[in-house]
């Protein structure tokens, strides 16, 4: 199931006002309501804040993740206890531990592993100091999964963490809705996608989007403008646009004709070489076509400081400024300018 964009961010689809989001934040925990008392083992409990507060994240956070992973460690459905889930999940938190199934193995190694056995990769930790790294025990299992979260964005930004923990919108509403129950009186965490929609400085405190000239600038402002609306495949607007269509529309907001798909976007170039890409620019992903033809499958508008403005996916969220040079990203596969084609130059009459 998918929750649909409207439903998952209220009030925030086709916002129009920009805030300014002030840099950095800081984790304050919350306290234990009394629900979260009542729902949550005691020794969990302790397991949950202390992982937290040692990583700097919400505790109520990392319990809501098992609450909806595994009630705590207490279901009976396979793999919470041993063994592993028809998508090879495991362990209260639920981490992947098989490299052929859907789950892949954030875990690292195997399920239940001597210290000195455990891999570079992965998410594995000995949480307890007895020199066992399972994916079972929850003194192993929580820490982990408090680093996940840490490793993928959060505190700053929880939502995306959580969306990176099960890629569904509708399990970072579920989680969010449990954190909000289990902390005592009023809490919110980032909000990273607001954030993305509506701030008009960087975490810096920068102007976002300052294109270099008056021309980039309206295509940039353009872009800037469509965040909070739903990404639609094939979507050319003005509801709702795919990556592509984002692009091509913006450019055609001051009467430019571009490619309309990516790849094609992409060939027609000029590129620029990473590092001297500016506000206004493209930039490409190294991931398959839908069609499964050649050529990047998808792309945003650079819009300065790492950032772009992207309609990236249907369970993705709105779109949104993110950024491009990402570990958690598809590689880039380059850039390019297109108000320094001579077809655009032409038209412009430049």
């Amino acid at each position: 199931m998918v929750i649909p964009l409207s439903a998952t961010n209220p009030g925030m689809v086709g916002a129009v006002d920009a805030m300014e989001c002030t840099p950095g934040t800081t984790t304050e925990q919350a306290d234990a309501s009394d629900y979260a008392a009542e729902d949550i083992p005691e020794d969990y409990l302790e397991l949950y804040q202390d992982a937290a507060e040692d990583r700097g994240i919400p505790w109520n956070v990392l319990a809501a993740i098992g609450q909806v992973e595994s009630h705590h460690g207490r279901w009976d459905g396979p793999g919470i206890t041993e063994g592993h889930n028809e998508a090879g999940a495991a362990g209260p938190m639920q981490f992947g531990t098989q490299e052929d199934m859907a789950a892949t193995n954030t875990w690292g190694g195997e399920p239940v592993q001597d210290v000195e056995d455990r891999p570079d990769e992965g998410y594995g930790v000995d949480g307890n100091d007895d020199g066992v790294v399972d994916v079972y025990d929850p003194a192993d299992a929580i820490p982990a999964a408090a680093d996940y979260l840490v490793a993928h964005g959060a505190p700053e930004d929880i939502e995306n963490a959580l969306f990176n923990y099960n890629r569904a919108w509708w399990y970072v509403e579920d989680v969010l809705e449990v954190a909000d129950r289990y902390a005592e009186g009023d809490y919110a965490v980032v909000d990273g996608t607001e954030r993305a929609v509506n701030c008009a400085v960087t975490e810096d405190g920068e102007p976002i989007g300052e294109a270099p000239d008056e021309l980039t600038q309206q295509v940039v402002d353009w872009a800037l403008d469509q965040r909070g609306k739903p990404y639609i495949w094939g979507g050319t607007g003005p509801g709702g646009f795919d990556c592509s269509g984002l692009t091509m529309k913006a450019y055609e907001s001051i009467g430019v004709t571009i490619p309309r798909v990516a790849r094609d976007q992409w060939s027609f170039g000029p590129e620029v070489p990473q590092g001297e890409e500016q506000p206004g620019d493209l930039v490409f992903f190294d991931v398959p076509h839908q069609d499964g033809g050649p050529g990047p499958g998808h792309m945003g508008m650079v819009i300065g400081d790492g950032l772009m403005v992207e309609a990236w996916c249907t369970d993705c969220g709105p779109i949104a400024t993110r950024e491009y040079d990402d570990p958690n990203r598809a590689d880039i596969l380059g850039f390019t300018r297109p108000l320094e084609h001579e077809d655009v130059r032409v038209q412009l009459d430049l």
